[in-house]
């Protein structure tokens, strides 16, 4: 079935629901995508970070040259790492990713985190991660201010090599000030969004600005949990929680279905992932049913103000406050 779709400010249409790339491995990756294409998925959301665009790329390539889909059926997103926040240092790190994908041009690239790091030449490591010296002993900020990050995303749009441009990981004062510059505004802006991290001041900012929102880890502590975050631990998995099966259960659906309906149903995007054939489908199904608004509020009513993909719970730092 096809995924309901999410006008953007720049004119292009978003799949509601597509395949997050992050963790899925590189001897694996190739069939993932294939296989997610075959099952109908269109929307993938992929990263310089995450290390696998050239596996994604081949199993986008394999299913173009079966005549599945074609190119212009795809919507894919890349990401620019903060060490490529530099202006000089955007364009070549997208024709990067391009490379790596086969592409030759992206629909969505986003600033993956705000904040530029120095730049580390990816002939010394690729991809890069947070620290200058790859041994989590030296994270170097950058002086390049978001204003020169963002001209140099712009000119991205002006030749050809992506469609739309956005955000992720940023907050409202940020994209505040980006909106008194930019002269192409964010498209979109793809945040963590649980019921743990509803972040609903955030999203009436992009609704009022009409910037797209794009939800990951749309399960949770579930995803981080291979990490050893005590906060994630502690908590009962939404996959388990008495609210969320009991909505599902009422509606003959699966937990995860609800999460991601709850989602989308507020009119965000959303990008889980999985190998097995039976939940591709399920989660491609979750706008196929509605929760009532009670149903919703009370979703909602479960904000914690819980995050768990930043860097200060993947390394100490006392360099890099994302989000304080």
């Amino acid at each position: 079935m096809a995924s309901p779709s999410i006008k953007l400010s720049s004119g292009y249409e978003m799949p509601q629901v597509g395949f997050g790339l992050w963790k899925v491995g590189n001897d694996v990756a190739s069939d993932i995508v294939y296989n997610a294409i075959k099952a109908g998925y269109r929307l993938f959301d992929g990263a310089c970070d995450y290390g696998n665009e050239v596996e994604c790329g081949k199993g986008v390539a394999r299913a173009i040259s079966e005549g599945i889909v074609k190119r212009e059926d795809l919507f894919i997103t890349s990401k620019l790492w903060p060490v490529f926040e530099d202006g000089d240092k955007v364009e070549p790190a997208c024709q990067r990713s391009l490379s790596d994908w086969g592409l030759e041009y992206f629909d969505l690239y986003l600033i993956h985190f705000p904040g530029a790091l120095k730049y580390v030449d990816p002939k010394v490591r690729y991809p890069p991660g947070w620290h200058y010296d790859g041994n989590n002993g030296g994270l170097i900020r950058s002086s390049t201010p978001m204003h020169v990050t963002w001209a140099a995303m712009e000119s991205l749009v002006e030749k050809k090599m992506a469609r739309s441009i956005g955000v992720s990981n940023f907050q409202a004062q940020l994209i505040y000030d980006m909106l008194r510059y930019a002269k192409i505004p964010p498209a979109a802006l793809q945040i963590e969004h649980h019921p743990y991290l509803v972040q609903q001041e955030l999203l009436n900012l992009a609704k009022r600005e009409g910037i797209a929102v794009t939800a990951y880890s749309s399960f949770g502590p579930a995803s981080f949990l291979e990490f050893g975050f005590k906060h994630a631990e502690a908590l009962v998995p939404l996959m388990k929680d008495d609210l969320i099966t009991k909505i599902a259960e009422k509606h003959g659906r699966k937990p995860s279905q609800v999460l991601l309906r709850w989602a989308t149903q507020r009119g965000l995007a959303v990008i889980p992932k999985t190998s097995r054939a039976e939940i591709l489908a399920e989660n491609l199904e979750c706008t196929t049913f509605d929760l009532s608004e009670d149903e919703i509020k009370s979703i909602s009513a479960k904000d914690q103000g819980l995050r768990f993909n930043q860097p200060s719970n993947y390394f100490e730092t006392q360099d890099m406050w994302i989000f304080g």
